[in-house]
């Protein structure tokens, strides 16, 4: 372990609630200039630990991503059955993080429609910070439209990796999770000629020799939730646990649940590449096991960083609000993609010419860059 990892965070909060009951946790892994930011994630099972790793990985994404703001990351436990009480206590909990520097937008089990409550009932507006430019547009103005944006990180570096490794006809992809990340790659990678066999969701693997991506994106609900009752003609639905580990394929998208890549099953992969579009989508033992057995993996920290610097490139105030809509949104896809492409391309050339996890020298060197 390096002394980057074994480090405490800068702060850890819980959350008890102000004005109502609610359990969780804001971990602020680092502060750069003041600031941090990361995703709220709410799910009955959510720990402190794993709000704590991913408070990390957004740490390492934006050092990846030469964005000067640190990581943090919040974990509400909670069904989602009563949100508008849940998300009005989270509000007036959080409220002092928020207007302190710590800008907490959305992940697993949050919609954008929950964060519009808890930014609301905690009177903070990102447009308007001490000691920054104001954004001239409002957050959902900005933000909203890039709601692709990781998905389509996620792709690029699906493609730069396949590319790498001399592929140069279709590939064969299955994407476990089918959400907002899962959806958009699986458009993105089917527009550039590869072709999706599978598809899951939490209630088990579809698959056919070739998925019609757009059609299964019309009976999904905003959860990832693909309705069986109206499944396009010849695919085969299956119920058991990992069963998209078993369909024959080139690329692997994780797109879904902390560590669905895990010791008890990555012995069933049969896919020579993985992408993670989720956050710590695979496992520490999960990742050697695969790399042992000539499994090339590429991180969630690269390949996941769209919405997180859609995010912080305006948190920071990089992004040229004086573009109009669409080139602002393109401005923003391009730099996204810029920074998979580079991280993506530079990570392949370490694992080529070292042994062991190529990740660290890669942090390091962008560490560098940044301190610059």
């Amino acid at each position: 372990m390096t002394d980057w990892e074994a480090r405490e965070p800068a702060l850890t909060t819980h959350l008890n609630g102000a004005g109502g009951d609610i359990k969780g946790w804001v971990v602020v892994d680092s502060l750069v200039d003041g600031l941090a930011m990361g995703g709220t994630r709410m799910t009955p099972g959510v720990t402190e630990a794993e709000v704590a790793g991913l408070a990390r990985d957004m740490t390492v994404k934006f050092t990846l991503a030469g964005l000067r703001i640190g990581g943090a990351k919040a974990g509400i436990v909670a069904d989602g059955s009563d949100r508008e009480t849940t998300f009005r206590t989270f509000g007036r909990t959080v409220k002092p993080l928020l207007h302190g520097g710590i800008h907490l937008g959305i992940d697993m089990g949050v919609t954008p429609a929950d964060r519009a409550v808890f930014f609301e009932e905690a009177g903070y507006d990102p447009r308007f910070r001490l000691g920054a430019p104001d954004m001239p547009i409002d957050w959902r103005t900005y933000y909203e439209p890039l709601i692709d944006c990781t998905g389509h990180g996620v792709g690029v570096a699906a493609v730069t990796a396949l590319e790498a490794g001399g592929r140069t006809g279709p590939a064969r992809v299955v994407i476990q999770g089918f959400g907002a990340v899962g959806r958009a790659v699986g458009r993105y990678l089917e527009e550039r000629g590869h072709v999706v066999v599978a598809v899951a969701d939490v209630a088990g693997t579809l698959s056919a020799d070739r998925l019609p991506v757009d059609e299964l994106i019309a009976v999904t609900d905003e959860f990832g939730a693909i309705d069986r009752t109206r499944l396009p003609s010849g695919v085969t639905v299956r119920t058991e646990p990992d069963a998209w580990l078993d369909v024959e394929a080139d690329l692997l998208i994780l797109a879904a649940q902390k560590h669905a890549l895990n010791a008890e099953n990555v012995h069933r992969l049969r896919v020579g590449l993985v992408v993670e579009g989720g956050n710590i989508s695979s496992s520490d033992e999960a990742r050697d096991k695969a790399a042992a057995a000539g499994v090339l993996l590429v991180p969630g920290v690269i390949a996941n960083i769209g919405g997180a610097a859609s995010a912080a490139l305006a948190v920071t105030r990089v992004v040229p609000f004086g573009l109009a809509a669409e080139p602002r949104k393109a401005w923003v896809f391009d730099w996204v993609g810029d920074r998979v492409r580079r991280n993506t391309r530079d990570l392949l050339d370490i694992a080529g010419a070292t042994v062991g996890n190529p990740l660290p020298e890669l942090l390091g060197a962008r560490r560098q860059e940044l301190a610059r």
